[in-house]
């Protein structure tokens, strides 16, 4: 199984923004995160990390010509308003699960709101990288086998 797992504006920054809502873990320790947790579960990753919108719906259709069975997206600031990247998952009809560090729900007003969500299969949010874990047997399995989930 091949995983595009994309992360949007300022995640590079992880470590050094806003610990007390990301955690001190940096960019590059849940990366490497990722890409273990994926190797238990004979997914290959691939990661792709923007701050820039084109970048990032270019990853998406590059996930469509290359044949990936599914994309993780934390498309950070632009969760809330890119229509574009909402396009660009239901042109490409790969399972996509939006997934966020912080619980958004729990933030301020304007958080609230995902206007990728209606492109994805299911949104994961609010626990830290292991939502990305979660998104896998998502992705993998079709659904979260609690019996698997090991924090």
């Amino acid at each position: 199984m091949k995983v595009l797992v994309i992360n949007g504006p300022n995640l590079n920054m992880l470590g050094v923004r806003e610990k007390e809502i990301y955690g001190t873990k940096d960019f590059q320790d849940v990366c490497n995160y990722i890409k273990e947790e994926g190797q238990k579960r004979n997914i290959d990753i691939e990661l792709l990390q923007s701050n820039i919108e084109g970048e990032i719906i270019n990853g998406i259709h590059k996930a469509y010509y290359e044949k990936y069975d599914g994309i993780i997206i934390n498309p950070g600031a632009y969760t809330h308003y890119s229509y574009a990247i909402m396009d660009a998952i239901k042109a490409v009809n790969i399972n996509t699960v939006e997934v966020h560090l912080s619980n958004i729900h729990a933030r301020e007003e304007f958080r609230h709101k995902s206007v990728i969500a209606a492109a994805c299969i299911g949104q994961i949010c609010g626990f830290g990288e292991f939502g990305y874990v979660m998104a896998m047997e998502v992705l993998k399995n079709g659904k979260v086998k609690s019996e698997e989930l090991k924090i």
